[in-house]
């Protein structure tokens, strides 16, 4: 008897898993992931990525039942897939996975409530795919991390492809056959590169993961062929993206029967900005509550951070606001200025502010020696500040992945960014009606009433 493939080993475990089999920290952990997107999601609606998207002709032109979020306009699934998924990504506020390596949710929301409006499908439905999803993403991501990461792939697209494929074939009930060659298929989409991060090309890359992670599973549901042994094929996903030595395919399937619980690598992002620069920046405001610290006092700011977290992040002299969302040393240097990093703090010109540049001045970003490469901790960082007075100030943690299931944030906490978020295009008496919607999302019977509240019908301003 024949090996079973990677994608036919996936396929088996994702269309075994039934409403019973996802713990319920797990649906509750879907919940505010799902809020968290669609809110951010909104933020994105105005920035230039995504109404530029729909700027250019054939896109979003053609009918059909799924909601462009920040406006009233209904299109095709998969150009609502598109242009939603890009705006879920447009301002790098969504949520992480260290286990990924990026943003497990960003792909697979829009996909899902596409498919969810077209086919009245209820919150639980997308809940449940949508964690079926994540539990693909993590098992890639075990088997193929940090390699892949290292590499320069951006593995929000690279393997974010494989849970929308996932999540897509989930809610649309393929079989085991069907849900493997949409995997199989889905291998041929991935892509996406670190390189054109802090550019509007980061967020298309997952506009696009959401797109055809949809496509792959509509077109192999309609009979579309692809090779099943594509993922461990010689000329396939694991050798190109990878190479010989560097994967562990047996790492994808441990724990295979398990019922899906919570990987404690997810988070929620605090911050606007790219979530390697989250530790440094907890750690300086440690500084400025715990020590009283002030920005004129510093003489010296040294930024020690582990290896994986600088390649994409140590950039000292940041151009735009979006690649100052790439800068240790702006997001960290803006810590310390105002005692807080906001979504205002990456518009316009605030990158050039000169009480920020003046800080980034006096700051040394380096390797830290003692966060070896090889501990399951790869989110850390340590701030050093030395003052005037030559005190020397010290805040170290050798893990944060944004705010994840061991150090939740409050109900209050969520709204408020929740609302922060979705304010800057949703009319203010319908964000906290939608608020309650997704945060009991579970109950909803039919998605289409949560895509009602959502509707914009003065769509938002492009914003600079």
């Amino acid at each position: 008897m024949s090996t079973p493939t990677v994608a036919a080993r996936l396929a088996d475990k994702i269309c075994s898993i039934t409403p019973d089999q996802v713990s319920r920290e797990a649906m509750a952990w879907a919940s505010i992931a799902v809020l968290d997107t669609i809110g951010v999601s909104f933020l994105g609606a105005g920035e230039p990525c995504t109404t530029l998207l729909l700027e250019t002709p054939g896109v979003a032109d053609a009918p059909g039942p799924a909601l462009l979020i920040g406006t009233a306009r209904r299109t095709s699934m998969l150009d609502a897939a598109l242009v939603n998924g890009t705006a879920a990504h447009a301002l790098d506020y969504d949520d992480v996975s260290g286990v990924v390596g990026g943003h497990p949710s960003a792909p697979m929301v829009a996909p899902l409530f596409a498919l969810a409006e077209a086919y009245q499908r209820s919150g639980r439905d997308v809940l449940v795919s949508f964690m079926v999803g994540v539990d693909v993403q993590h098992r890639i991501g075990r088997g193929v991390n940090y390699h892949h990461y290292a590499k320069g792939w951006h593995p929000t697209a690279t393997l974010g492809i494989f849970g929308t494929t996932a999540a897509a074939a989930h809610l649309l009930g393929l079989d085991r056959t069907k849900t493997a060659t949409a995997l199989a298929i889905a291998a041929s989409f991935a892509a996406g590169l670190k390189s054109n991060f802090g550019t509007m090309t980061k967020p298309l890359h997952v506009g696009h993961t959401a797109r055809d992670g949809l496509f792959a599973a509509l077109i192999a549901q309609r009979g579309y062929t692809a090779n099943a042994g594509t993922m461990e094929h010689k000329q396939g996903f694991l050798e190109v993206f990878n190479g010989a030595g560097n994967y562990d395919i047996e790492k994808m399937f441990t724990d295979l029967d398990a019922p899906i619980g919570v990987d404690p690598s997810l988070g929620i992002k605090q911050f606007p900005c790219c979530g390697s620069t989250h530790p440094a920046v907890t750690m300086m405001l440690k500084l400025v509550k715990e020590e009283g610290l002030r920005p004129e006092q510093a003489a010296k700011i040294e930024i020690l951070a582990q290896r994986r977290r600088l390649p994409h992040t140590n950039n000292p002299d940041p151009q735009s606001g979006l690649a100052a969302k790439f800068s240790i040393q702006y997001a960290t240097a803006r810590a310390l200025a105002d005692g807080a990093v906001r979504l205002e703090h990456f518009d316009g010109d605030a990158h050039l502010d000169p009480r920020v540049r003046a800080l980034m001045a006096i700051t040394d970003t380096r390797i830290h020696p003692d966060m070896p490469d090889d501990s399951p901790n790869e989110f850390g960082s340590e701030v050093i500040v030395t003052t005037h007075a030559g005190k020397r100030l010290a805040r170290r943690i050798d893990q944060l992945v944004g705010r994840g299931p061991e150090d939740p944030m409050s109900g209050e906490e969520l709204w408020e960014k929740f609302s922060d978020c979705a304010g800057h295009s949703l009319p203010q008496a319908q964000i906290k009606p939608l608020f309650d919607q997704l945060m009991h999302l579970e109950h909803i019977t039919d998605l289409n009433e949560v895509a009602r509240t959502m509707e914009v019908h003065e769509p938002p301003a492009r914003r600079a």
